[in-house]
Parts: structure tokens; sequence; C-alpha cells
């Protein structure tokens, strides 16, 4: 009788400590993949920002080769010989 209680004890106490072993590899696991995940997030919004910067220099480029070529614009209408 005495061993089987023991037994059951020492079941019981093993059955513990592999729980509590699993939980920590779980709670470690799910630490690892949120800062993968929040680590992928920032690089994101980073390489956004830096997207939308650059698309805002070239429509300033954009906007600036446009004006120069309205200024280039001549009108030769002007010397025609039928007016």
């Amino acid at each position: 009788m005495q061993l089987t209680r023991f037994h059951l004890f020492m079941s019981l106490n093993l059955t513990s400590y592999f729980l509590l072993v699993a939980e920590y590899t779980i709670l470690t696991v799910l630490i690892v993949v949120v800062i993968f995940f929040a680590l992928l997030l920032i690089l994101g919004i980073r390489k956004s920002y830096k997207l939308k910067k650059e698309n805002e220099r070239l429509d300033q480029i954009s906007q600036e080769l446009a004006k120069k070529k309205e200024e280039e614009y001549k009108d030769f209408t002007s010397g025609h010989m039928y007016q």
C-alpha cells in the first residue's frame, strides 16, 4: 500500500514538473515569436516611411520639371506671315 502511494505521489510530482517545464517552454517560444513579428512590423513601418519620403521627393522633382517645360515653351505663331 505504501509503495503505490509513493508512486502516485512521484507521478504527480513528475507530471507537475513536466507541465511547469512545458509552460516555460511555451512561454519562451511565444516571447520569441512576438519579438520576431514586432521586429518585422517595425521594419515594415520604417520601409513605408522611407518610401513615402522618396515618393514626395520624386513628386517635387516632377513638378519642378513640369514648371521648367512650361517656361521653355515659346509661342511661334506671333511671327507667322499670314497673321
